[in-house]
């Protein structure tokens, strides 16, 4: 157990190495192409700084083990709102932009049903992974369209650490993508292997154990960004990345297992974990528009927020242990 527990932990730290040298090489290698900043912004980075979930979802796709990707997707959502922004808030409390308040947040609640639709049939197949996709295309789409008036300078400040991002020639950018994508497929292959032997030891699902060891640990990046944004005094920042993050959750890393290998699902999945998660982004947009008119999410509600993400992780260990 301790191996297995050991590999999980180097699996992680590789994983989000590749990730960040992935962005980087990525972001170079567009600018030397001539890539405009805003297709940059769109794609690299965004669809990037989700490489872990992504690459862990189609690893254990990959290999026969779905509910590993989809406990990710959903688990990781829960945990956003509930680790990250709950734990965020009780540092300083976080107020809502209001371009968020009108296009971002009610994005993540249209595509939070979205996934329930997927998911109401007791099944992820196929055509559900397409429906998620179109949605991720018509996401990307609209921020062109929000962007399309915005200068270079605008989208750059939009885009977290892009102006730390150093300068490269071709040859070595390209290096760097290349051994990024090695080690991103070689550490989520570590990393998946590691769970399915730790759920195997335990005698749990590997449900269970993306629902909360690999969820936990493929938001932990959010949770740093959102709390070095929210000491820094960037609050709208920290709660941009939890939305953007779980939208991205649902349309992209969702939508892999059922491409790829499409499964019937237990109705605990549905009536526990995505209600969990509907739930959760239900209170979060009751947060955001107020009930008083106060857009913020006080140090109160970041308790509660946490709180709710801690007793589910709870009920899910003691689950685990009685069956």
């Amino acid at each position: 157990m301790l191996y297995y527990s050991a590999a999980l932990l180097i699996g992680f730290l590789i994983l989000f190495k590749s990730a960040d040298q992935f962005v980087i090489g990525s972001v170079v290698t567009a600018r030397n192409l001539s890539i405009s900043p805003m297709t940059i912004g769109l794609t690299v980075v965004a669809l990037g700084t989700s490489a872990p979930e992504i690459f862990v979802a189609a690893t254990s796709s990959l290999q026969g083990e779905p509910g590993i990707a989809v406990g990710n997707a959903i688990g990781s959502n829960i945990a956003n709102i509930g680790m990250v922004l709950g734990s965020t808030a009780l540092i300083i409390p976080l107020r809502f932009r209001v371009d968020i308040l009108r296009n971002d947040l009610p994005i993540l609640l249209f595509v939070t049903f979205c996934a329930g639709a997927s998911l109401i049939d007791y099944k992820l197949g196929i055509w559900d992974g397409l429906l998620l996709l179109t949605g991720l295309a018509l996401f990307l789409f609209r921020l062109a369209v929000t962007h399309r008036k915005s200068s270079s300078m605008e989208l750059a400040a939009e885009i977290s650490d892009l102006d730390e991002i150093p300068d490269m020639n071709n040859t070595r950018a390209l290096v760097t993508l290349l051994l990024s994508l090695v080690f991103l497929l070689i550490s989520s292959e570590l990393l998946v292997w590691a769970v399915i032997k730790i759920a195997e030891s335990m005698g749990i699902s590997e449900l269970i154990i993306g629902l909360t060891v690999v969820a936990v640990g493929t938001s932990i990046p959010e949770l740093v960004v959102s709390v070095t944004s929210a000491l820094k005094g960037q609050t709208d920042l920290a709660i941009g990345n939890i939305i953007g993050s779980n939208i991205f959750n649902i349309l992209a890393v969702l939508a892999i297992p059922a491409i790829i290998a499409p499964m019937e699902l237990e109705p605990l999945t549905l009536w526990r974990d995505y209600a969990l998660m509907l739930g959760m982004t239900l209170i979060l947009v009751i947060f955001a528009y107020g009930i008083r008119g106060e857009s913020v999410i006080t140090r109160a509600k970041g308790a509660l927020l946490l709180s709710l993400w801690l007793g589910y992780i709870i009920f899910l260990y003691q689950t685990a242990l009685a069956a």
